[in-house]
This record gives structure tokens, C-alpha cells and sequence, in this order.
């Protein structure tokens, strides 16, 4: 047996669960690395609970007394001798309290520093930054909005439509699209209420709206020794009205070479701006001119990473790994070449019908898709109870082809293979996504559900 790889770590928690938990799992696993799975009460049976080698319950099944519960978590870390944690992505992920207290117990964070996560968390800070790095920003609020008559002086100013989003947080909440002064009273206090909510910071910031772009983010890596690389993008503009990513691809049929240039070096322009370090993702807005904006960094690994993965070949959990153990990263940008066609389909427990509203309950029966260029990422097995307190994904169908067309074709087929019954779930809709005319020939946006499915 291959022996661990020096100068890594000796143990890594994993301060997360379902498919992500489970991916990470699997990439220790491959480096000689043990595991400590953390679970709550709910997740008692979860399939990441038994793959990794050791696991402790930290706390009931709410994630605010579990998988939120810091104290408990680093208390797992200790007792079980685990020196490095990987917090996946959602809940601690990008939580800067947290990676200063692993830093003060002693134990590695395997992400980007806290004032990295702090900076780029905090959506005004960000846009300040990005602007002082020469990284296009969306014209907008240059501080935070203090009160409706401000709102609707900058509102004004920009030119309806705007948007009004929240500082702190991502995910699509604390964000409101405003079409006139009419809407705005009533548009700029549920944004802030649901912030409030969400983050614990009721402040928002107004940008003026760019109307049916595409949603372009950009894979970085950044080691502690100073290289910064892109790995490509990602179009992820299929996406429902809260901003909820649904299909992702890459490439983006919408880039020329020069403007992926362009945009890949803004990414790394980003990255370095805010001294970032480990797995990041720049995203943009990409307007039918082809002018791109900066939205925000997410200081995390993503849902849609697989994508990049199967077409730059390069495992971005290892990374994520390796760099936080201190390596170099092996490769430089003129080594990074994108080969064929991907795409992410997110298989969620919800029902299209009602509003996407999420759906709970047993898998009696479960049939996964394979064959060639066919990765299913899931925690998902038969028998399997998906408890009704967490994030609704069920599983990511990634399929890869040497063009889009090819890949398309193989994605529907993978959908057509998928079950998971008696179980609500959206695999029907993403079916008819598939089928789309308007999709088929890459003409998306972040309006295209509504505009081309009615949704």
C-alpha cells in the first residue's frame, strides 16, 4: 500500500455532510489521509458517516446546534486528533470567526484566510477592492444604503432597473430586482429583513441591474507562495428567480479566447487583490456585448466544480488539500488546457410545481446513471431517509463530451436513467431544460427559466 504523502496532513475532519462530505472523503482516502466524519442527530445513517473512519455527533438535527455549532466541532477535531479541517461548502465554509478559531486550536483551515473571507464577504469592501485592482465593477452604491431616500436618490441616478443586494452572505438571499421608484420602499426592506435574517446584517448596497447576462464564474487556485492560476470558467446561468443555480457548463459557449483572456486574468487580478490563498471562485456578469462585471468572490469550493474538473483533469478537493498542507501548486497557467465539453445537472428534492418547494422523505428505490463520461456525485443510497433540515440537493449528474452537443445528448440520457422514488424531485424538469430549444443552441441568461420555460 502506497504510504501518505509527506508533509500532509494526519488527520482531517470534515466540518460538512451529504455529497460534499463524502467527495471530500474519498480525495483523503487517495492521499493516505484519515477522516473524521461530524453528524448530526439526522444524519446518524448518512453514507458519509460510514465511509469515513472515525465520526462523532455534534449535536440535533438543526444545523444551527450541529453543523453551525463551532464549539462542538473543534471539540470533535480535538478529541480525535484531527490537525486539519475541511469545511466543504454552506454553513462554516465561509465563516472568518471559524477559521480563526481552528488557527487559535491549533488546527489547519483548509480555505483562504480569514481576512480573505471577511474582505470578499463583505459585498461593498469587495467592490472597493476590485475597483482599486482594475477589476470592472457593476456601476452602483459607492457605500453602504443607509435609508430609502438615498436608496432612491443613487436609484435614480443609475437608472432603473437596479438591484439591491445584501453585503454580507451570497446563496441569492437579501437580493431584489427594482423596476421603479414605486417598487423601492417595499423592495429595500425585504431585502434588508431578509439579510437580517440570513447574515445577521440588515445592510445592502444598490448596483444597477444588467439585464439577461450570463452568470460566468472563474476557478482560481492561489498557493502560499505566490502563484495564482485560473483553471477556466464556468457558465452557470441557468438559474431559478432566488438566484439558485441549476445547470452549469464549461466552457461557456459565449467566450472567445480573447475575451477568456481577459477574464481569466481579471480572476487572478481579483485573487491577488485580496492576498487569496486555496480553492476560490470569481464570478462575473457578461452583458451581449461581451462587457463583464465583477459580482462577488466565493471563498469556497463549489457545487458546480466537477465541471472543471473533467475538463482540466486537475482534482480541485487534492488541491485544496495540498495547498493548505503548504505545497506548491504543480502547474502553471500555460499548463492548463480545456478538453471537450461538461455539465452539472442538480438533482434537488423539490417540486417544480409548487414553487420549488423542497420535499422530504425515504428513497425506497434508487437508480443512478453511468457509463462512459458519466460522474454521479451523491450521498444517496436505497433506504436512504433525506431528513427535511438541510439543503435540498440530492445529487450532481456530471457528464462529459467531446463538444456540447455530445454532451448534451449524454446528459439525457443520464436524466432518463435516474430515479430516486417514491421521493419528489426535479429530474423531470431538468429533462425538459435539456430539451429547450434556446438551451440546445447556448442562447441563456439568468432570465432564461422565466423567459424560456415560463418559470
Amino acid at each position: 500500500m502506497t504510504t501518505r504523502r509527506p508533509n500532509v496532513f494526519k488527520k482531517i475532519l470534515i466540518a460538512n455532510r451529504g455529497e460534499i462530505a463524502l467527495r471530500v472523503i474519498r480525495a483523503c482516502r487517495e492521499l493516505r489521509i484519515p477522516t473524521v466524519a461530524v453528524y448530526s442527530q439526522a444524519d446518524r445513517d448518512s453514507l458519509h458517516v460510514r465511509a469515513a473512519d472515525e465520526s462523532v455527533c455534534v449535536g440535533p438535527p438543526p444545523g444551527r446546534d450541529s453543523y453551525l455549532n463551532v464549539a462542538n466541532i473543534l471539540s470533535a477535531a480535538f478529541i480525535t486528533g484531527a490537525d486539519a479541517i475541511h469545511p466543504g461548502y454552506g454553513f462554516l465554509a465561509e465563516n472568518a470567526t471559524f477559521a480563526e478559531a481552528c488557527a487559535s486550536s491549533n488546527v489547519a483551515f483548509i480555505g483562504p484566510t480569514p481576512s480573505a473571507i471577511e474582505s470578499m464577504g463583505d459585498k461593498q469592501r469587495a467592490r472597493e477592492m476590485m475597483q482599486k485592482a482594475g477589476v470592472p465593477v457593476v456601476p452602483g452604491s459607492p457605500d453602504r444604503i443607509n435609508n430609502e431616500a438615498d436608496a432612491l436618490s443613487l436609484a435614480r441616478k443609475i437608472q432603473y432597473p437596479v438591484m439591491i443586494k445584501a453585503v454580507a452572505g451570497g446563496g441569492g438571499k437579501g437580493i431584489r430586482i427594482v423596476n421603479s421608484d414605486e417598487e423601492l420602499s417595499s423592495a429595500l426592506k425585504a431585502a434588508q429583513t431578509e439579510a437580517e435574517s440570513a447574515f445577521g446584517d440588515a445592510g445592502v448596497i444598490i448596483e444597477k441591474c444588467i439585464e439577461e447576462p450570463r452568470h460566468v464564474e472563474f476557478q482560481i487556485l492561489a498557493d502560499h507562495h505566490g502563484k495564482v492560476v485560473h483553471l477556466g470558467e464556468r457558465d452557470c446561468s441557468v438559474q431559478t428567480k432566488r438566484h439558485q443555480k441549476m445547470v452549469e457548463e464549461a466552457p461557456s459557449v459565449a467566450l472567445t479566447a480573447t475575451l477568456r483572456a481577459r477574464m481569466g486574468e481579471a480572476a487572478v487580478k481579483a485573487a491577488k487583490a485580496c492576498g487569496y490563498t486555496n480553492a476560490g471562485t470569481v464570478e462575473f456578469l457578461l452583458d451581449r456585448k461581451g462587457n463583464f462585471y465583477f459580482l462577488e468572490m466565493n471563498t469556497r469550493i463549489q457545487v458546480e466544480v466537477p465541471v472543471t474538473e473533467m475538463v482540466t483533469g486537475i482534482d480541485l478537493i487534492r488541491q485544496q488539500i495540498l495547498i493548505a498542507a503548504g505545497e506548491k501548486i504543480g502547474f502553471s497557467q500555460k499548463d492548463v488546457r480545456i478538453n471537450g465539453h461538461a455539465i452539472e445537472a442538480r438533482i434537488t428534492a423539490e417540486d417544480p410545481d409548487r414553487d420549488f418547494t423542497p420535499s422530504a422523505g425515504r428513497v425506497d428505490r434508487l437508480i443512478l446513471p453511468g457509463g462512459f463520461g458519466t460522474r454521479v456525485d451523491t450521498h444517496l443510497y436505497a433506504g436512504y431517509e433525506v431528513p427535511s433540515y438541510y439543503d435540498s440537493m440530492l445529487a450532481k449528474v456530471i457528464v462529459w463530451g467531446p463538444n456540447r452537443d455530445d454532451a448534451i445528448a449524454r446528459m439525457s440520457r443520464c436524466l432518463d436513467e435516474f430515479e430516486a422514488s417514491p421521493l419528489i424531485t426535479n429530474v423531470e424538469f431538468q429533462r425538459k431544460i435539456f430539451a429547450n430549444a434556446y438551451f440546445r443552441k447556448g442562447d441563456v441568461s439568468t432570465a432564461f427559466l422565466q423567459r424560456r420555460m415560463g418559470v
